[in-house]
């Protein structure tokens, strides 16, 4: 007898009807740009489309397998609740729609726990599953998040958790909606105990998950393609009778709107993870040798001398020097100093109230080997990055960020460093909207109230309002061409004298300079610059201001972290006690 058997579609063995069966697992088509695509190169590509890029959902354990070290973790043992307590039939019972979902996913329910380490760091890990009835909330999903948090606070982990869900779970009615409460509350506990807490918003995470504990992280990644809001884009369409952007409720539009830190891709999904938590967590930096720096070439416009013109109405001082100096435009702004004296450093972005602030950065770092939270103005270097970062002039967003990076550094016990150069706060009119007062007074006065270690310095131009909001530190510092001042010396020329070219004097007037902060017990240290200005040599000025910082934070962190805020409060106190009234001798001039 033959292995070949004729039929009216040709022959047919059972070996080719194997092998057709092969075939179609081995291509699938994408959901997205209808692709057929190869499942070997799927898989390798981290179950994203390689023709279109869209991102397919990840099952609990893949999700595990990508973000533990060596595909090595141990699941967690969660708490077993009765089924379909509210007898709930639709099209029909909940009860056959969760055996039916435990059949399919081979889950318990929509989520899943385990423990293990990330870039050595030992943490805890929860996963929801979307494919586990859209992974809604429910009790369940409620008592999962609360136990597997109680084993991050025992165990002192930090905890993750990886979001993917419709929202809250209909079959449940209230007792499902009682989990925002009860997941917050968990998450108060986690704050409460310092424990750092990771939300990574996946494709898609919707309704009460965002509205209770997805969007009450210390720092919110999310993963690029995904879809993330409170109402669905239809909804908000249908009831608004409008037609939203294309990128609505995106990844990426979350972020410009400064609800997210940052947007990862799936493959930098995990090394983004580990260099977050190796500063938080205080682990060894991998070197603490000072970085070099290049000093860029001067262009031909910077390459002139600073000189103060004469005349007979106005008068030649240094202090007007100093202000051209802190001013040059190739003197090292914030991301230059964040590069030559920092590793690991990781932005975080967001205000979680309106939107991301270019001209305020700041994140988790490495400086020079201790584990800090750095943040300042940026400037900008040419006309593209100016206006980028806005001249280095805050919105209330910038100042509202930087609030919450302050807290992030009290709650993971790291010092927090201040770099400040700005003309001052942004002007305008959509700051004023915003409250841009209220961003400037809030957050003076969550760095005059945070316990730990706390250097500023004034590295430029420390203008008026816009710089004392982040520079309320237990040790100030200026370098040696900074200048600080409540106004422009122009401005004030220009107000007091009634005459802009009265600039020079208004400066000497208004005991700008570090020296003259220093006389008035305004600051406690001036840093040395190179003998031209730190615009003329980079590396020499990072080494010489590294060193100060260093040794300022290497004091602090001798005091008690609890005393720390009334040893604050008493030198801003003391600041402008027995000050001399100074008048110059060409006061009527």
């Amino acid at each position: 007898m033959g292995i070949f058997r004729k039929t009216a579609g040709g022959i047919k063995t059972h070996s080719r009807d194997k092998y057709d069966s092969v075939k179609r697992l081995m291509w699938l088509k994408c959901e997205s740009c209808s692709k057929l695509v190869y499942y070997k190169d799927f898989k390798d590509n981290l179950r994203i489309c390689p023709r279109c890029n869209h991102v397919f959902q990840l099952t609990p354990g893949q999700r595990f397998n990508l973000l533990f070290d060596n595909n090595d973790w141990k699941p967690i043992d969660l708490p077993v609740v009765t089924d379909d307590p509210l007898g709930f039939v639709d099209r029909e019972k909940y009860a056959d729609r969760l055996d039916a979902a435990r059949e399919e996913t081979e889950c318990a329910d929509a989520l899943s726990a385990a423990t293990g380490k990330i870039g050595g760091v030992d943490a805890t890990v929860s996963v929801m599953n979307a494919e586990f009835m859209m992974g809604s909330m429910g009790r369940a999903v409620g008592d999962g998040i609360i136990a597997s948090i109680e084993h991050a606070i025992e165990k002192k982990q930090p905890y993750i958790i990886v979001t993917a869900s419709g929202g809250a779970r209909m079959q449940e009615n209230v007792l499902s909606l009682m989990q925002m409460a009860r997941t917050t509350l968990a998450v108060n506990k986690l704050h409460a105990n310092k424990i750092p807490y990771i939300v990574i918003l996946t494709d898609p995470t919707y309704g009460g998950v965002t509205a209770s504990f997805a969007m009450l992280g210390d720092i919110h990644i999310a993963e690029s393609g995904a879809r993330i809001g409170f109402a669905g884009r239809r909804v908000i369409e249908q009831n608004m009778r409008e037609k939203l952007p294309s990128n609505f409720q995106t990844a990426e539009y979350l972020l410009e709107h400064g609800m997210v830190d940052m947007v990862s891709s799936r493959p930098e999904l995990k090394k983004n993870l580990e260099k977050i938590l190796r500063v938080i967590t205080k682990q060894p930096a991998k070197t603490a040798e000072p970085i070099s720096v290049t000093t860029p070439k001067l262009e031909s416009h910077h390459q002139k001398s600073i000189i103060v013109k004469k005349s007979a109405k106005t008068v030649a001082t240094g202090a007007y020097e100093k202000v051209k100096l802190a001013r040059h435009d190739n003197r090292p702004h914030f991301l230059d100093y964040v590069s030559g004296l920092c590793t690991d450093w990781t932005p975080l972005s967001g205000d979680r109230l309106y939107g991301e602030d270019p001209a305020l950065l700041g994140g988790p770092a490495y400086f020079r080997g201790t584990p800090v939270m750095i943040l300042g103005q940026e400037k900008g270097r040419d006309i593209a990055t100016r206006t980028k970062h806005r001249f280095g002039m805050p919105a209330p967003e910038g100042y509202r960020k930087a609030q919450r990076l302050m807290r992030l550094a009290e709650k993971y016990e790291l010092p927090l460093i201040t770099l400040i150069d700005t003309d001052g706060a942004f002007a305008g009119r959509e700051g004023e909207e915003r409250g841009q007062s209220s961003a400037i007074a809030t957050s003076t006065q969550t760095g005059l109230s945070i316990a730990t270690p706390y250097v500023s310095v004034i590295t430029g131009t420390g203008g008026s309002g816009g710089a004392i909001a982040i520079a309320t530190g237990d040790r100030i510092l200026m370098l040696e061409n900074s200048i600080y001042s409540v106004i422009a010396p122009e401005s004030c020329a220009s107000i007091l004298w009634k005459d802009n070219k009265f600039k020079e004097v208004a400066s000497e007037t208004m005991k700008l300079t570090a020296r003259d902060m220093m006389n008035l017990n305004v600051i406690d240290e001036i840093v040395t610059e190179p003998a031209k200005g730190a615009h003329t040599d980079w590396q020499t000025t990072m080494e010489m201001l590294g060193s100060a910082i260093v040794e300022h934070i290497k004091e602090l962190t001798e005091i008690p972290v609890a005393e720390l805020p009334s040893r604050r409060a008493e030198k801003f106190f003391s600041m402008t006690r027995d000050v001399e009234i100074y008048s110059p001798d060409n006061a009527e001039e």
